[in-house]
């Protein structure tokens, strides 16, 4: 999976008046849990955007005042008004536990379907992953070379990894459904 390198610094206090004077900065407050102890520390705002803002998932390499850790982003907290980044919380990674990331979907292939007028609908867009990081997929691949107008694909369709999926086994990822076009086709086509 893809690493993204951010760099940040401890922080010598921890609590409201602190993070405020961050935040004043261009920082955010963020923890680091999962160790042997939790780490606080702050990070620009500007270094967070190809972390946050993006559909992939990404692994992040923290350089804390150059000890370097590997994590995943668990939790961020935005000011409900503004938007603003208020906090991080970064898990740290360990080669031997599993993780659980939400992993984007990409579609592939053509649907016969669709060629034909159906219209495709895409339900999820991400899927609850579970697995070791050195198995951790950058993108779960559906093939919709199959799907015929009125077909779906379900998450217990997915072929087994080296990684498993914890959405509800029924859950429908895409299907193809029937456009008013090809209705009104059927319509006319029935008529005569």
């Amino acid at each position: 999976m893809k690493t993204i390198a951010i760099s940040g610094s401890l922080r010598e206090n921890v609590g409201k008046r602190d993070a405020k004077g961050l935040r004043y900065e261009g920082k955010a407050p963020a923890v680091l849990y999962g160790g042997t102890e939790q780490t606080h520390f702050a990070v620009l705002i500007t270094d967070l955007k190809d972390v946050i803002y993006t559909p992939e998932a990404n692994f992040v390499e923290i350089d804390i005042d150059g000890a370097k850790t590997k994590a995943i982003v668990k939790e961020l907290q935005f000011h409900p008004v503004t938007d603003v980044l208020l906090h991080v919380d970064f898990l740290q990674l360990d080669e031997a536990k599993e993780i659980l990331m939400e992993i984007p979907i990409k579609l592939t292939g053509v649907s016969p379907g669709v060629k034909m007028g159906g219209k495709l609908v895409q339900k999820l867009r991400k899927l609850r992953v579970k697995a070791l990081p050195k198995d951790m997929p950058q993108a779960v691949e559906v093939s919709i070379a199959k799907l015929e107008v009125g077909g779906l694909f379900r998450v217990r369709e997915r072929e087994k990894g080296a990684y498993a999926i914890t959405n509800t086994a029924e859950d429908t990822i895409v299907s193809v459904g029937m456009s008013r076009a090809l209705k009104q086709a059927e319509q006319v086509a029935g008529k005569k």
